[in-house]
């Protein structure tokens, strides 16, 4: 089977037979065609003055910052707040490209804010726990 794959901007064809991949060709993707220039919008001076809504800051407690190392879907929280964890335990299940990845903790500790809850969105770096 034949694939074409895009990475980081450069567009792989590969070609998979019997558990061997083979790279056919390499390339520079294409970037998206630009839409024809339309014509200019009329905004209000209260309009224009207006700044976009920022999402709001979450006050964190004191204590090591458990972050999300990649943009996902958190499926589930397996700790609460006040619980004792040991280093490596698995405090959450984030959902990224239809993989489950599990959230360690980074020491042995107490639980003492969760950022994050079942079903939230995450991006890389959130804050996810703090852990004191």
């Amino acid at each position: 089977m034949k694939y074409k794959v895009t990475l980081n901007g450069k567009t792989y064809e590969v070609e998979v037979e019997a558990g061997k991949a083979i790279l056919l060709d390499e390339y520079e993707a294409l970037a998206p065609a630009q839409a024809a220039p339309s014509a200019p919008v009329q905004v209000s001076p209260a309009a224009q003055a207006a700044p976009a809504p920022s999402p709001a800051a979450v006050s964190l407690a004191a204590g090591e910052t458990v972050e999300s190392p990649m943009p996902g879907n958190i499926l589930s929280i397996n700790v609460n707040q006040g619980d004792k964890v040991k280093e490596g335990q698995v405090l959450a299940i984030l959902e990224a490209m239809k993989m489950e990845n599990e959230i360690p903790a980074p020491k042995d500790g107490t639980v003492v804010q969760i950022v994050v809850s079942k079903g939230a969105v995450v991006e890389t770096g959130s804050p996810l726990f703090v852990i004191a």
